[in-house]
């Protein structure tokens, strides 16, 4: 039984040395082993889009694999308004693999003279790179993205149609009116925005309206007109 308990604690031994010895090995040899990026690849995206990433992020190029600020490629991703989220996985030993996912896009507006596009991201994107997005909707205004997204989440969850809708109007009192593609615009007033999107539907569906303009910026009010 002595004996028995004596090679137990003698192998137990030779075990924690020999995990201790591969774990120096590992570690002395890590830059042998795993080696500096010598190989980016960015994916996700159209090609020149894809391609035009890829030569920004030449700098990664030559740098240890391990030693890669996170914080600052996240960063420099993030620099790119038009990209929702993106993830980097690390192919040993010398490969880099970034596979971006683009935002969706809502809608377009101008600001100072500039046309640009939103996404869900909340973001402004240059619509210059994206020139193929005419049929999105216009918002006009000097609004926050961040209101415009709360607002089309809105719609989302009411009756309405999003795609239905030609045109945003977002006024200083923060306040928003909507025309769809029947020329019917919608008041919403400041507060209590998704009974007023229930209501809306309501009216229209209950009603032959093309033109008119449905006032429900008063509450329990609903005014009528031809504007």
């Amino acid at each position: 039984m002595i004996h028995q308990s004596t090679d137990k604690k003698n192998n137990f031994i030779f075990l924690i040395i020999a995990f201790l010895f591969l774990s120096t090995v590992n570690i002395k040899n890590k830059n042998f082993i795993f080696g500096n990026v010598e190989a980016i690849k960015v994916i996700g995206l159209d090609h020149h889009l894809n391609k035009s990433i890829q030569e920004n992020l030449k700098y990664l190029n030559d740098k240890e694999i391990l030693s890669i600020n996170k914080e600052e490629l996240s960063k420099k991703i993030s620099s790119y308004n038009y990209i929702e989220n993106f993830k980097v996985s690390k192919l040993y030993p010398d490969n880099l693999v970034l596979t971006l996912k683009q935002t969706t896009f809502l809608a377009s507006t101008l600001k100072q003279n500039k046309k640009y596009l939103i996404g869900t991201n909340a973001k402004l994107i240059d619509h210059d790179i994206f020139e193929n997005h005419n049929d999105l909707p216009t918002i006009y205004g000097n609004f926050k993205p961040e209101d415009f997204i709360l607002l089309k989440n809105k719609i989302k969850n009411s009756p309405l149609e999003y795609n239905n809708i030609i045109n945003f109007f977002f006024y200083p009192s923060f306040r928003w009116d909507i025309e769809n593609k029947n020329n019917i615009t919608i008041k919403l007033p400041y507060k209590n925005i998704d009974e007023a999107l229930i209501q809306a539907k309501k009216i229209i569906d209950s009603n032959n309206l093309e033109g008119d303009t449905i006032d429900l910026r008063i509450k329990n009010q609903v005014i009528l007109s031809n504007e």
